[in-house]
């Protein structure tokens, strides 16, 4: 067996930084992804670490650290700096930006979806409230594209698609993104508003939310996960039973709230016990979810 080149040994080290990353943040992720082909497995892994880099800028050590909210703002703007000229160069300091420059470069992630990202992110740093059109924006950077993101490298390392499928794909992509971060952000609600200072869906009183506005909330996740759902056949078998296992997660977790009171949510994380994550997990390996009626 040959050497590893310096580059190799680098490249290597980035990668193990980013699943130690992934590892400490997300059990959940971590479930799901572990059913992933291990070249995938790597990718969305190096994507994710990004993701979570940049949430903990915004969201965690860089407030905890002491930063003001100009030098997080800085701080941020270093980041996409660095991201971008490492997926021109395919080299970065930062270990967890190296590795998704790999990944990027490898898999064909465009600069075009990584910008709408940072620009959530920002949007973290300035909105305390949204309007239909920015939460859609800010839904649109902070899910939809780092669901591209994702399905480009689950079709990487599959066979070649028609324009017709990548475009149903790339809708599949983005409503399960969005359904992700709406399902976060409902059972989020008290600690976004408390602790953050922050109201993401346009017009929700977090204080008073009432069960017609958690039913009609709901309802709009389960439009997108039911949009997601649809296209599922046309993944490959790893990234299929994966995506379909993150898909019952958080289906799971939309049955749970509609089952918790809305005047709970402000005091509840709903989450899903672990005996029931190993069971849709079984399911997802079964190739039987999302679930058959």
């Amino acid at each position: 067996m040959a050497a590893l080149t310096s580059l190799q040994r680098y490249d290597r080290a980035a990668s193990r930084s980013a699943a130690v990353v992934i590892g400490e943040y997300s059990t959940s992720f971590g479930l799901a992804v572990r059913l992933l082909p291990r070249a995938t497995r790597g990718h969305i892994r190096d994507v994710y670490a990004l993701v979570r880099l940049a949430d903990e800028v915004v969201d965690g050590v860089a407030s905890a650290a002491g930063l003001r909210q100009e030098q997080i703002a800085e701080a941020l703007d270093a980041l996409e700096a660095d991201t971008y000229r490492a997926m021109s160069t395919g080299y970065s300091t930062n270990l967890v930006v190296h590795a998704f420059a790999q990944t990027a470069r490898e898999v064909r992630i465009e600069r075009e979806i990584v910008a709408p990202f940072f620009a959530s992110m920002r949007m973290d740093l300035t909105r305390a409230a949204h309007t239909g059109d920015s939460f859609a924006e800010y839904v649109d950077g902070s899910a939809e594209v780092v669901g591209l993101m994702c399905l480009r490298a689950f079709v990487a390392a599959g066979p070649s698609r028609s324009p017709a499928q990548l475009e149903v794909l790339e809708t599949g992509a983005r409503r399960l993104g969005a359904a992700f971060q709406k399902v976060n952000f409902l059972r989020d609600l008290a600690a976004d508003a408390d602790g953050l200072g922050r109201a993401y869906f346009p017009g929700v009183d977090v204080q008073h939310l009432d069960e017609g506005t958690k039913t009609r909330l709901l309802d709009d996740i389960d439009a997108d996960l039911e949009a997601a759902a649809r296209t599922l056949p046309l993944l490959e078998r790893g990234p299929r039973r994966a995506v379909a296992l993150a898909h019952g997660l958080f289906a799971e977790l939309s049955r749970r709230l509609r089952a918790t009171p809305a005047a709970a949510l402000k005091t509840t994380r709903v989450r899903v016990p672990d005996p029931v994550k190993a069971q849709l997990a079984a399911l997802a390996v079964a190739d039987r979810l999302p679930r058959r009626s």
